[in-house]
């Protein structure tokens, strides 16, 4: 058998912003000692904005790292000396979603997967393309309808408990912005983004280190996802809530489920409930579900002009101009007896949502279109609180999440409008006076944030924004505005499984995953983490 093509990853590339792909090619081949005739194929793998000051002038390039698959006997002297000093690596190869062999125990059984999220969706897609029955089951609805809901409450203020930002296909990434980048990284990777261009996904988020689908076009894709999961023979179950587990005679073998819509029988469960099912985590811990207190990120949105932040990261040549609006990630460390602070989920041309899904409640989060056609720029400024903090009960961050929600709910009158406070009434103490110019859609009122945040949280942003004043000037002015709260980055507690065979603490056949059990953040590593463990479900069977 013919030994199949190495690839191998070329590193520490760069170019100008308007750099056409062949002279890249051609200094990226020279600079590791190969010509044209010795290699097969050449692709730009990653690709970041490099806007760093250089000589005390801005200057804008790509870094870049590319992939080449070589022809036989094409890694001469002078390739292998550039492998020798690091500037080339062999790639391994990319994972797949088929698993080899799956356990005699999947033969006729019915899998459950619980959460129509990415770690949901990505793991019954793993169980169906390898020849296993699935039910899909989400409280909300499919996206037709969870859109209606989702609209009545802009106009009602009154929201849908079942459908919302929160809840129904998707997940809470339907409402973000389809952020893809993550810190992990893991052979899967490569095949769901593959997933993702094939029902529509733009090709450049194979490349882009910062690789964003945006909320419009995710709209467009997860309809072609519905179709292909419904083709491989996946039952969906909208507005479905779980309520408990039915177990046999073994009460670690789950046998069926208990809904809101009757009992669906389950020979396993793929249990990715979201960050925001607190009543389900509540009603399953009664029933011996294992649930730990661990850190999540807890702040406020922060909105700037777009164009603030884009001249302070861009500046004005003519090269920024082709660049669009700018993107920043933000750090103060910890210092002074006081926790670290960052940006997160930033949403360059975005908007603010009311990210909520009972009444008396206000979260907010940020989302932006595949085009960054708003005017405001706005990001999660967060610092990481732990049970040291709130307390070591399990649902002990739960319930500080659920206190601090209440009390900006009422602050803001009550009605959905978000309290809000400039950045430097924010620092001064003081509250803002006249209107205040903002994305978010329901409205925000003149609110004391540095009043209502605890101590600590509200030190560690008046120290970052200083800090941030730094990066981009006019990040702490007048046109910065708070807007609160922020209290779902991450979820605030984890469901403890097994890390070898990924199957929760005291059962036989259900497996946690992403966000909400705790074992992911984002779009990508929740599809990651869920697609891992339908691959391990496939491998050691339903436990029976």
């Amino acid at each position: 058998m013919e030994e199949p093509s190495k690839t191998w990853r070329i590193r520490d590339l760069s170019a100008a912003i308007d750099e056409p792909e062949a002279a890249v090619r051609a200094r990226a081949l020279a600079a590791v000692g190969l010509s044209e005739a010795e290699v097969q194929s050449f692709r730009i793998a990653r690709r970041s904005l490099d806007a760093r000051r250089r000589g005390g002038k801005r200057s804008l390039r790509f870094a870049l790292q590319a992939d080449v698959v070589l022809q036989p006997g094409g890694e001469g002297a002078a390739f292998q000396s550039a492998v020798k000093q690091g500037r080339v690596a062999q790639l391994a190869a990319p994972g797949s979603l088929l698993v080899e062999e799956r356990h005699a125990s999947l033969s006729r059984a019915r899998v459950a997967v619980v959460g129509a999220g990415p770690a949901g969706l990505f793991a019954a897609l793993v169980l169906a393309r390898n020849g296993v029955a699935v039910d899909l089951i989400d409280r909300g609805a499919a996206l037709p309808e969870r859109g209606r809901a989702l609209a009545g409450f802009l106009r009602s203020r009154t929201p849908d408990p079942e459908n919302n930002l929160l809840y129904g296909e998707g997940g809470a990434g339907t409402y973000s912005d389809g952020k893809l980048y993550t810190r992990i990284d893991h052979p899967l990777e490569a095949p769901l983004i593959a997933e993702l261009i094939a029902a529509g996904a733009p090709d450049d988020i194979a490349v882009d280190a910062r690789a964003h689908i945006g909320t419009d076009r995710l709209h467009r894709i997860l309809p072609h996802l519905r179709g292909e999961l419904d083709r491989s023979g996946v039952r969906f179950h909208w507005n479905t809530r779980v309520e408990g587990f039915a177990c046999g005679g073994d009460p670690k073998q789950i046998r069926a489920l208990a809904t809101s819509r009757g009992e669906i029988a389950a020979d396993a469960v793929i249990f990715a409930p979201g960050h925001s099912a607190r009543d389900t985590l509540r009603a399953l811990a009664e029933q011996g579900l294992a649930v730990a207190g661990k850190p999540f990120q807890f702040g406020v949105r922060v909105e700037h002009p777009q164009d603030l932040v884009t001249r302070a990261r861009h500046g004005s040549s003519p090269e920024a101009q082709q660049l669009g609006p700018a993107y920043y990630g933000l750090v103060c460390k910890a210092g002074q007896g006081l926790p670290a602070a960052h940006s997160f989920c930033m949403c360059p041309g975005g908007q603010i949502v009311a990210s909520v899904s009972a009444p008396g409640f206000l979260c907010t989060n940020g989302m932006s279109n595949s085009r960054h056609s708003s005017p405001w720029a706005n990001a999660a400024l967060v610092v990481t609180l732990g049970p040291s903090d709130f307390g070591p009960e399990p649902f002990a961050g739960v319930e500080f999440q659920e206190a601090m929600e209440s009390s900006f709910f009422e602050a803001g009158g009550g009605d959905y409008h978000a309290p809000a406070q400039r950045v430097p009434d924010f620092l001064a103490g003081r509250e803002s006076t006249g209107d205040f110019a903002t994305s978010y859609k329901l409205g925000a009122a003149p609110g004391r944030i540095d009043a209502l945040l605890p101590t600590p949280v509200r030190d560690a942003l008046r120290r970052a924004l200083l800090r941030f004043e730094r990066n981009i000037p006019g990040f702490a002015g007048p046109e910065g505005l708070l807007v609160g709260v922020e209290s779902r980055s991450s979820g605030p507690v984890r469901l403890p499984r097994d890390e070898a065979t990924r199957r929760a603490t005291g059962f036989l056949n259900l497996y946690p995953v992403g966000e909400g059990a705790g074992h992911a953040g984002g779009i990508m590593s929740a599809a990651i983490d869920g697609a891992r463990s339908a691959q391990s479900l496939l491998t050691l069977g339903t436990g029976a």
